[in-house]
């Protein structure tokens, strides 16, 4: 990791846990150390506390919201926001000649076993905290009054991989209306271009640094693009809703020579009353899963994929495995995990219901609630208790 990724993840616990592929240095950008491991990353293990790892020094003031719409100009590429080399040559030829990236044929009658149960939204106020699973990193969130989405797509096949195995949770003309878009990074399963072309114009979207560009193109006029820990406010009936963008251990790239041109990240929505959920896009593990708990304490939902993991040796530092979701809700001291990235679309080499298995068991393993594991079926809401 470079010098100022190193300030852009600034007041690290001085105890926070450095992985090997968080190294300085890590930041090669495409090509750099091209086959070449960052070091070899700890094998995941079950987590085994039975409370939360809750953040243990005071949270830095959080930055003051910054306006909508506001021109912004940022660096040429993120490549020094790299926290692990991206693949080179000899990793892709290594993975094009095993074949690794889809799931033996042999498993794929677990196709008719994922879970889908679509059902009509809850009834929300301006007090309601609710989530709807339309698959994949896709959510309908409802919070201080407010509808939004996050990273929709609701297309039934997008570039470079095969068509989605369960349909879309939730029909888009069941959608109330849509009072915000999040897009955590640019990667084709996140960024939908399709589905955000059925959206009003006027409609906000937030974006990583970098984006705002890709989208005024398309039309759109109430764009705003943050860096790491930067935010804004929504008005909302219950009050002002607020968006943090928080750092996420990925990359982004849609075309042959935008590697890395826009930021990638997750959000944290506080609602007027003060409940939050972290929505963590794409991510690896690392520690600053436990820095985004310790700047927003109390974070009720974690949303963390669980799936597209496998080959660990390629897939680690990009995207967590089920254990190491249950870790990170952990280290966000957060109250309840939700589960995501999984039983959409088939980006790698896993058993489509391996994912579901293996997060079950990592949270029985902590002793906590079972209840607070919200492993929902694509389709299927729920709503959080009020404080």
């Amino acid at each position: 990791m470079t010098e100022q990724t190193e300030r852009s993840l600034a007041e690290q616990p001085a105890d926070a846990e450095r992985l090997p592929y968080d190294r300085p240095g890590g930041g090669a950008g495409p090509g750099g150390g091209a086959g070449r491991s960052p070091g070899p990353p700890p094998e995941s293990s079950t987590a085994t506390a039975a409370t939360p790892v809750l953040p243990h020094a005071t949270p830095p003031p959080l930055a003051e919201p910054r306006p909508l719409g506001e021109p912004r100009s940022w660096p040429r590429d993120f490549t020094h926001r790299l926290t692990a080399p991206l693949p080179g040559v000899r990793a892709l030829a290594r993975i094009a000649r095993e074949g690794k990236l889809r799931p033996a044929p042999e498993t794929l009658l677990e196709i008719q076993q994922l879970p889908f149960e679509p059902g009509p939204m809850p009834a929300a106020g301006a007090t309601t905290v609710a989530l709807t699973w339309a698959g994949h990193a896709s959510w309908i969130i409802r919070i201080g009054g407010l509808t939004v989405l996050t990273d929709p797509v609701w297309s039934r096949k997008i570039l470079g991989t095969p068509a989605r195995v369960t349909p879309v949770g939730v029909r888009w003309e069941d959608l109330p209306p849509v009072d915000a878009v999040l897009i955590s990074h640019n990667h084709y399963d996140h960024l939908d271009a399709p589905t955000l072309k059925r959206l009003p114009r006027h409609t906000p979207l937030l974006l990583p640094a970098g984006l705002a560009r890709w989208a005024r193109r398309r039309g759109f006029t109430h764009v705003t693009d943050l860096d790491w820990w930067e935010a804004v406010e929504l008005p909302a009936p219950g009050g002002p809703v607020r968006f943090d963008f928080v750092p996420a251990h990925h990359w982004s790239k849609r075309t042959l020579t935008d590697t890395c041109r826009s930021l990638w990240g997750g959000w944290v929505l506080t609602g007027p009353d003060g409940r939050r959920i972290h929505f963590a896009g794409d991510t690896g593990y690392g520690h600053w899963f436990e820095e985004i708990g310790r700047r927003y304490p109390g974070i009720d939902l974690a949303l963390l994929p669980i799936g597209a993991y496998d080959p660990r040796w390629m897939l680690r530092p990009v995207h967590t495995d089920p254990e190491e979701a249950v870790r990170a809700c952990q280290d966000l001291g957060a109250r309840s995990l939700v589960p995501m990235h999984w039983s959409t679309f088939l980006l790698s080499g896993e058993p489509p219901l391996e994912p579901l298995h293996r997060v079950r068991a990592a949270w029985a393993a902590t002793g906590r609630p079972r209840e607070d594991l919200w492993d929902l079926p694509v389709g299927a809401s729920r709503v959080l208790a009020e404080r």
